[in-house]
């Protein structure tokens, strides 16, 4: 059966390479690009055949025109077919494409085919599930690289108009959650079953190895220089974002240490030698703490002072209302006052009179009657 299928691969390859010389030119047919391209991309499921990849990489580096039809060539056949050896080859070899510094493959965005529901033609569920995973998980990966490197493009196109140069630091720290993010994609790299450690998915983690260390280096570069400015200039939502991406990172470094002791243990060859994992020191994490709590409290006094004053403002306007004169035109009446001089309590509510000059009113008998 192993025999029949490789058969009828080889057989599927010669006449897609028959139809491609037969094929005439256009802006994005080249019959001998194109021919490299399927034998890049075989069906033979025993290993790489770096010898066309190189050959392909050669078109790129003679001239970016080739990038296009490159491109195109690739996307006719990863959308066509329906074996995971030919899918996951394709993917090595876009893959391989990212590592030329050429404004085209940085501005490409979205990959041009979709592997996200791909599922093998040749297989069972059972035994192809595994499989179909590992070319999912890969694609998803490369898919968000290529928007991750499209809109630092992007950016950087911005910044060459006379636009600000430099990187505001809530935009650095989403950059850092954004490559954790590439990281966790990466670590879903892998073969789930024993069936899969063919020679094959052996060479395509080497291809993961070498992404996690270049992405993990970049990542370890960029926090501690993102730390030191958030300690320098920032606020408490930086510190507050800051603190949450080194706790992911001390979580994702110890995801990445099980990582690397999995791929040794299946023969991956680039796990041999693996990065220091990061450890974020303790005194960092309670500087950002400190930040953190300083900003709260002095936001609390603030708080405090704005209130009293609030009080003080409003005890003034009504000691400004007591002492308000208000004029009148109608005669107002008020009772006199009466005073006792047997119960000896002065009571007033006059205001105008102080109390040391009141006299007694005594009341006389009536002389003329008498």
């Amino acid at each position: 059966m192993r025999l029949w299928k490789r058969a009828t691969g080889v057989l599927k390859d010669r006449y897609r390479i028959l139809v491609a010389r037969l094929a005439p030119h256009g802006p994005c047919r080249n019959p001998d690009l194109e021919t490299v391209i399927i034998k890049a991309t075989s069906h033979d499921d025993q290993c790489m055949d770096y010898k066309n990849v190189q050959r392909v990489f050669r078109w790129l580096r003679t001239s970016p025109l080739y990038f296009k039809p490159i491109l195109y060539n690739l996307s006719m056949r990863m959308e066509k077919t329906n074996s995971w050896v030919v899918a996951l080859k394709g993917l090595m070899l876009i893959h391989g494409v990212f590592c030329f510094d050429l404004p085209a493959v940085q501005k490409m965005g979205r990959l041009p085919f979709d592997l996200s529901r791909f599922s093998d033609g040749h297989m069972s569920h059972e035994k192809g599930s595994g499989f179909n995973a590992f070319v999912r998980a890969y694609f998803a990966y490369l898919d968000h690289k290529s928007m991750f490197v499209f809109s630092k493009a992007k950016k950087s196109s911005k910044n060459g108009k006379g636009e600000e140069t430099e990187e505001i630091l809530m935009e650095e720290l989403q950059n850092l959650e954004k490559l954790q993010g590439l990281i966790d994609m990466l670590l879903q790299i892998k073969p789930w079953h024993h069936h899969m450690k063919v020679v094959l998915i052996l060479e395509a983690m080497d291809c993961i190895m070498d992404e996690v260390f270049e992405l993990y280096d970049t990542f370890c570069a960029e926090i501690e220089r993102v730390l030191l400015k958030i300690y320098d200039m920032g606020g408490k939502v930086e510190a507050g974002i800051g603190l949450s991406i080194v706790q992911k990172a001390e979580f994702q470094g110890d995801k990445l240490s099980l990582y690397f002791d999995f791929c040794r243990d299946i023969g991956v060859l680039n796990a041999l030698e693996c990065p220091k994992i990061l450890r974020i020191p303790e005194k960092d994490i309670h500087e950002l703490r400190r930040i953190i709590n300083e900003k709260k409290t002095l936001e609390g006094t603030n708080n405090g002072v704005v209130a009293n004053e609030d009080k003080i403002v409003s005890k003034n306007m009504e000691s400004e209302k007591g002492l308000r004169t208000v004029i009148s035109h109608q005669w107002e009446v008020f009772d006199d006052i009466i005073i006792d001089v047997k119960e000896n309590a002065i009571a007033t509510t006059n205001p105008f009179q102080e109390p040391y000059n009141l006299v007694p009113c005594i009341v006389l008998p009536d002389l003329i009657s008498l």
